[in-house]
């Protein structure tokens, strides 16, 4: 085994409780849904390879919205799980404080400056999240949200072929929704 079921553990039951009440935007189920999801996308695209940190990747991907989304602070998040969880979560975190344009990629910037295992959440989470877009979005933010899926495909492709290609045949199936 490459990961400790214990890490996943303590992980999965963090995320639950900072994201308890939370659901899917638009759906009616759970947002621990997205969070095993992307986790899922993570121990496939791990499962055969030798050089990717797997308990960094896994902690990361079901951790990848605790600041984003919830009071977790980057100091609790260390005391927890240590410096390179907490790095490799901030690198993921898109900075409110930008204008939205610049979010996406100035996290891609940072993105890369982190371990591989980083860019692989990041990619294992917009697998996740390129499903039917919420109702209420417009075509622009329909071809927004698939511009961007594509910056991260293009950033990030090198750092692990199955996800990869997986990322591309969404972006390709996304694309019926404002073609």
């Amino acid at each position: 085994m490459k990961w400790s079921p214990d890490l996943y553990r303590k992980a999965i039951n963090f995320a639950a409780t900072a994201h308890v009440g939370q659901t899917v935007p638009d759906k009616p189920y759970c947002y621990l849904a997205h969070i095993v999801n992307v986790a899922m996308e993570i121990m496939v695209a791990t499962a055969n390879v030798n050089y990717v940190d797997a308990d960094l990747a896994i902690q990361c991907a079901i951790l990848h919205d605790v600041l984003e989304d919830t009071d977790v602070t980057p100091e609790e998040l260390e005391n927890e799980f240590g410096l390179s969880v907490c790095k490799g979560v901030s690198a993921l975190t898109k900075n409110a404080k930008l204008p939205k344009r610049n979010r996406m990629p100035d996290s891609i910037q940072r993105i890369l400056i982190e371990p591989p295992e980083i860019g692989i959440v990041k990619m294992a989470d917009r697998i996740s999240n390129l499903q039917e877009p919420p109702d209420h979005w417009f075509e622009d933010q329909i071809s927004e949200y698939y511009e961007e899926a594509l910056a991260i495909y293009q950033a990030l492709k090198h750092l692990n072929s199955q996800l990869a290609d997986r990322l591309k045949m969404k972006m390709d199936e996304y694309k019926k929704y404002f073609e």
